[in-house]
């Protein structure tokens, strides 16, 4: 079997309503596997105004809002459109979360003998936190556990949260799907002084950035103080927030005094990166973190928690900092190093830059395609 023989039914909770790292890596992987002839019918909620236009045939599956974060759907079972499944004939199923789609598309596979494989782009443990029900995290990962055992494979998308799944014991067969860099729009060639003179930058300026969706689990808590303590330092800067969200009125209160670029997409958002100096990246919730590197593609050095994704990015001393994930001094520390050694930023940068090249679209997904393809083989067995 050839990947033109491939009929993929892919399901997700979340394929362009929102845009994050997951979906843009899902629609990404969807356009390459109809470019190699591939066969993929999409099932997921859809909304009147999604964030982007979806990639592939996407098929509409009842939802309901999230509660407290109604820009977040969950999408429920396959019921409706189990007929379009059925006239599709996959030879595969892709499920891409564990929420009622999911298991349902898992029930559809057993019923009919087909191969699963899952994708894991969520640390809901995590997650749980930031919402003070940490307490509910044993029972979620036990109900993930018996998901995720009913796949012939599931796929992380780093090695370090990898090791996070194998040690929950989730499979028994787990495997890397990495993300890739579009480099025609993340290098450092994007950098723009006229751009950042227009936001009232100098050219002169140290600018820290903050890049992704303003929600809690995304460490702007963490950031915040940050920017307080160097602030109680007399580290000369400049904080420039790229992106947007539900919290973005308390972040603007952490830091009253950020420069909020907004919402930014294609080069526009290569340009706001690569304008910046240094990328702080305090979430522990990442399982690769696509902020982290496209922000090294654009050559910005990066201080970020050691913790899953990040880890497996950032080389320690070479391409930034890993701090310990609440450490605000340790990560002022860092910050201050770079702000007066400029050489040492843009080394680090560089070094970012080299690492980032590995990253391409065309491995990660010829990876993944590979994978699909083994379990197929092992059921044909």
């Amino acid at each position: 079997m050839q990947i033109s023989d491939l009929r993929i039914a892919l399901t997700s909770g979340n394929y362009n309503y929102v845009r994050d790292g997951a979906n843009r890596s899902l629609n990404n992987l969807v356009g390459w596997l109809l470019a190699k002839g591939a066969a993929v019918r999409v099932y997921a909620p859809v909304v009147e105004n999604p964030a982007f236009s979806p990639t592939g045939d996407l098929v509409g599956v009842p939802s309901l809002p999230v509660p407290f974060r109604p820009e977040y759907r969950i999408a429920m079972g396959l019921g409706p459109v189990r007929p379009d499944v059925e006239a599709f004939r996959p030879n595969l199923i892709h499920v891409s979360s564990p929420e009622f789609l999911g298991h349902s598309a898992v029930r559809y596979a057993k019923a009919h003998d087909l191969p699963v494989v899952a994708s894991v782009h969520t640390r809901f443990d995590t997650y749980l936190r930031y919402y003070n029900l940490g307490f509910v995290a044993p029972i979620v990962t036990a109900g993930m556990r018996r998901f995720y055992r009913k796949c012939d494979a599931i796929v992380a998308p780093s090695e370090s949260f990898a090791d996070v799944l194998r040690a929950e014991r989730m499979n028994f067969d787990i495997g890397i799907w990495s993300r890739g860099i579009d480099r025609t729009v993340f290098n450092p060639q994007a950098r723009s002084l006229d751009w950042r003179r227009s936001l009232g930058i100098a050219d002169e300026d140290f600018v820290i950035a903050f890049f992704g969706r303003i929600v809690l689990e995304k460490g702007i808590d963490v950031f915040g103080d940050v920017i307080v303590e160097l602030k109680r330092r007399g580290v000369v800067h400049k904080v420039l927030v790229i992106g947007d969200g539900p919290a973005r009125d308390s972040f603007a209160e952490k830091v009253p005094d950020a420069i909020f670029a907004g919402h930014q997409a294609g080069t526009d958002l290569g340009r706001a990166i690569a304008s910046a100096d240094l990328l702080l990246q305090p979430s522990v919730t990442e399982t690769f973190g696509n902020v982290t590197s496209e922000a090294m593609a654009c050559a910005l050095p990066v201080v970020g928690a050691n913790a899953t994704g990040t880890s497996s990015l950032v080389k320690h001393g070479v391409t930034g900092v890993l701090v310990a994930p609440r450490d605000i001094a340790a990560y002022a520390d860092a910050i201050q190093y770079y702000t007066t050694s400029r050489g040492a930023a843009l080394a680090a940068g560089v070094a970012g830059a080299r690492v980032a090249d590995g990253y391409t679209w065309d491995a990660v997904n010829g990876a993944l395609a590979a994978k699909y393809l083994d379990v197929i083989a092992r059921r044909a067995v």
